[in-house]
């Protein structure tokens, strides 16, 4: 049997202090700090235009719903909410509804929009965070959001397979805020009156102030 070699003293103590001395300099090393976002001018601007009316709210009217559906009767109002560098919360509100949220993200890639749905008690909707992410530049005023592979299966288990061709648009010009919704079929659209800010209105259900 080979006896295990018992280390000297001095071998310890060259190890303890190589030991510390790498344990210093990780210590003292400048923190990396992760890349910036990647981002094109286009995804930015549209941001920087949103983000110019943050804080406040806008009435807006439905411009185009064909087929006719239910749901939007009552005051319309958009709340351009929260404005980060990478995110945008936008709650939507209709009438006494305050269940919807648009959420833009900035995803390195493009921009993605999700639709955040919630109960009054503040849980969520079984239908909730469906929506797209761009495919192009777009532009500075005016993004499309083909439907994602996350809403498409949703939509599938929800026998609502028709949404699959779904695509959102959101356009932001000095006057006006449209949101938009198009497939084959089906076209929906909101126009905000940007020029006329109203009262802002409560937090959307499920999130708080």
């Amino acid at each position: 049997m080979i006896k295990p070699v018992k280390p000297s003293a001095s071998s310890l103590a060259l190890l303890t202090s190589a030991v510390t001395l790498l344990l210093s300099s990780a210590a003292s090393a400048d923190v990396v700090k992760p890349a910036p976002l990647v981002s094109i001018d286009s995804h930015d601007k549209f941001f920087e235009h949103i983000a110019a009316h943050c804080g406040q709210a806008f009435e807006g009217e439905v411009a185009v719903n064909n087929p006719a559906s239910d749901g939007f009767e009552g005051r319309l109002i958009m709340h351009v909410r929260v404005c980060e560098d990478d995110r945008l919360e936008i709650p939507f509100h209709v009438g006494d509804n305050h269940s919807r949220t648009w959420i833009l993200t900035k995803t390195g890639s493009g921009i993605s929009l999700k639709h955040d749905h919630r109960y009054e008690d503040g849980s969520y909707d079984e239908q909730t965070m469906y929506g797209g992410h761009t495919v192009d530049a777009g532009y500075e005023r005016a993004q499309s959001f083909p439907v994602d592979q996350y809403s498409k299966e949703m939509f599938f288990r929800q026998e609502i397979p028709a949404s699959n061709t779904n695509i959102w648009q959101m356009f932001i010009y000095p006057e006006t805020f449209t949101y938009r919704l198009i497939r084959e079929g089906r076209e929906f659209r909101v126009d905000f009156d940007l020029t006329n800010p109203v009262d802002t209105p409560q937090a959307p259900w499920g999130y708080s102030d």
